[in-house]
């Protein structure tokens, strides 16, 4: 059962006005669900759209930020919770603590490498939480296409490229992610196999 979604998203709004428009989209629809949005704790780009829609809607909004970016003044001083921490290992290690899955939305490499990170965990067995992105304007394409690139040169199972869930609409995503269930056989069973 899902309770709290961590959204890894640009702290820019990006060039398209659709990526600002499905976050707030998603924002409003993770309030309306009744889920917390756990997030990086900041309110500038895609972030604090995501986190001011949330609690426009009458939603909770807890956010996690490292000490360095709350003394950039982009910190987020109106969540339902806000955690100021020492640095970036100890904000993912929190998001991922407090939630029950993760979604990507449009960002830069700082979203790439917190949604890869939390994929890779899942791969590996570390947890067994549903990963996904919305699809906004088709934005994640190019990664599903390198993800199948990666099954089709042998160096990834098709079952743990469809770990990652895509979806390009909300409602789509936010099903997907209720109704996911984990692999059954590990990264590793085909070593041991071989054995």
């Amino acid at each position: 059962m899902i309770r709290s979604v961590c959204v890894y998203c640009g702290s820019s709004p990006g060039a398209q006005p659709a990526y600002a428009e499905a976050a707030r989209g998603f924002g409003r629809a993770l309030a309306g669900a009744g889920l917390t949005l756990v997030y990086g704790g900041g309110r500038v780009g895609l972030m604090g759209i995501v986190a001011d829609e949330v609690l426009a809607a009458g939603g909770t909004a807890i956010g996690v930020i490292p000490e360095l970016l709350l003394s950039k003044e982009v910190g987020h001083t109106s969540l339902t919770e806000l955690h100021v921490v020492k640095d970036m290992h100890e904000r993912k290690k929190m998001m991922a603590d407090l939630s029950d899955a993760f979604v990507a939305l449009p960002g830069g490499v700082g979203t790439y490498e917190e949604l890869f990170e939390v994929y890779t965990w899942a791969q590996l067995g570390y947890h067994h939480k549903p990963v996904g992105v919305l699809n906004v304007a088709q934005y994640f394409a190019p990664l599903k296409a390198m993800l199948d690139h990666t099954v089709s040169a042998g160096f990834m199972r098709r079952e743990f490229a469809d770990l990652l869930q895509f979806a390009d609409s909300t409602p789509v995503l936010l099903d997907k992610l209720q109704r996911y269930s984990p692999p059954s056989r590990d990264k590793w069973a085909e070593h041991r196999d071989e054995v």
